[in-house]
């Protein structure tokens, strides 16, 4: 779970790659850079992220068997909410209680 902003996007092959600028990382379960690619298995723009945009998301990593794959996806069921005063008093909140 992370705070990113939108840099870039582009399509790849039948994938949606962003460029996202990580604003604030939360529980993460792997290490983030200060700018990652986030993939999105689709072409359709769902979920609509827009370039510049503040979001909240929860992806994972995929490596595949052969460990020649390490990225950060966004899943159909993944998490990906437009960034408000709510959602970091929320963050906040989850992280006290951990």
């Amino acid at each position: 779970v992370f705070h990113g902003r939108i840099l870039a996007w582009r399509l790849v092959g039948q994938e949606t790659r962003y460029e996202v600028e990580v604003k604030a990382p939360y529980r993460q379960r792997f290490p983030l850079v200060s700018r990652e690619y986030l993939w999105v298995p689709n072409t359709c723009g769902c979920p609509p992220l827009r370039e510049g945009g503040e979001y909240l998301l929860m992806a994972r990593r995929h490596v595949n068997h052969e460990h020649t794959l390490n990225r950060i996806l966004l899943q159909d069921d993944g998490y990906a909410r437009p960034w408000t005063t709510r959602e970091a008093r929320l963050v906040r909140e989850a992280a006290r209680h951990c």
